[in-house]
């Protein structure tokens, strides 16, 4: 892999849907909810097999600086995990990495922008299609994304359309992405399954310095002055002034959707967005009657509950379709057809338990 290939990972969400797990300061990212380690050390561990660790940065918010360099302890340089100084959206965040990038390997360098609380767990297949991707956006004026094959009609994801197939090789496929789709109904989502065309946008992004700029230079000059005026040096000054006043804005409608051209690459990983408490089933052991559990739960004519302790014993009887969730502080009883509401909750919950 080359000097002036980066990677940078998103870990600022909120995750709001985990609670009382998550929190404002250990929101997903920062969980381990399906295995001994964090979703953001997973995803460090797995960008970290093909990209060098001088060549990775962590993006996250002032809250939870702490808790994300305590998880990265040994893997990331602290100084390469770096706090933005106001709740922005990804194109903010997109601006952000491409600076960091450029100050450290100029506009020829290239970079992949990846979010931190997927779950991935064919690690080979996805080293060997980061391997691919970045040379492609180094060497091209275009800018790539990793499609996600659907399974079901899904409605709580964007879409690309898929154009013509445009490169073939080890690492799998590359096409020409014809629009980006906005989250679709049900019988939208249902006819894209069907028709084969569409893929979710998973939001993995790749591009060069100059490439990002040329189109920033276009859509959003504000981005394109954000990343050209960034110090090479200490630019702790600059962030604090200049990242706040930048539009909140995605990256998708600021940038991806406007592009002159965009690639996308199928994945041939697996890929879980997780979500939802309702995605564990798809991770955890269940039992003969589909409780799917982590910690000492115990059940008794308790069928399809998730149920999740985190010290203290849970025990289930004659209940269905409950999530159950276990903290020292708090403890959530749901019914699974309700965790989108969750979120609802949390907005009602004084400041020491959201």
């Amino acid at each position: 892999m080359s000097s002036l290939h980066y990677a940078c990972i998103m870990a600022g969400g909120s995750g709001e849907r985990f609670w009382p797990m998550s929190r404002a300061r250990t929101p997903k990212h920062l969980l381990r909810l399906l295995s001994d380690r964090t979703l953001v050390e997973e995803t460090v561990r797995r960008v970290g097999a093909v990209v060098p660790p001088e060549n990775l940065f962590v993006l996250t918010n002032e809250v939870q600086l702490p808790a994300t360099r305590e998880a990265l302890a040994g893997l990331v340089p602290p100084d390469q995990i770096v706090a933005e100084p106001a709740k922005r959206d990804t194109a903010p965040a997109a601006a952000l990495a491409t600076a960091l990038v450029r100050a450290r390997g100029g506009e020829r360098a290239a970079l992949a922008l990846l979010p931190a609380d997927a779950f991935i767990a064919d690690r080979g297949a996805f080293g060997r299609q980061l391997a691919a991707a970045l040379p492609r956006a180094a060497a091209s004026s275009a800018l790539l994304t990793i499609a996600i094959q659907p399974n079901h009609p899904a409605t709580g994801f964007g879409y690309l359309e898929l154009g013509p197939e445009l490169a073939r090789g080890e690492a799998g496929v590359f096409r020409q992405v014809s629009r980006f789709v906005e989250k679709p109904d049900a019988a939208t989502a249902a006819r894209y399954l069907a028709e084969g065309r569409h893929a979710w946008n998973a939001g993995m992004f790749f591009w060069s310095v100059g490439s990002f700029l040329a189109e920033a230079d276009r859509h959003a000059p504000e981005l394109a002055a954000f990343v050209r005026g960034f110090p090479a040096g200490d630019a702790s000054a600059y962030l604090a002034d200049r990242f706040p006043r930048l539009p909140k804005i995605s990256v998708d409608y600021a940038i991806m959707e406007k592009a002159a051209a965009v690639e996308t690459l199928l994945a041939a990983f697996d890929w879980d967005d997780v979500g939802l408490w309702t995605a564990l089933p798809r991770h955890l052991p269940k039992d003969a009657a589909g409780n799917a559990v982590r910690g000492p739960v115990f059940t008794s004519r308790a069928e399809g509950n998730i149920a999740v302790s985190n010290g203290r014993a849970i025990a289930l009887c004659g209940v269905r379709d409950l999530v159950v969730v276990e903290t020292p502080d708090a403890v959530l009883v749901c019914h699974r057809d309700a965790v989108e509401d969750i979120k609802k909750i949390v907005q009602q919950l004084p400041p020491g338990l959201q």
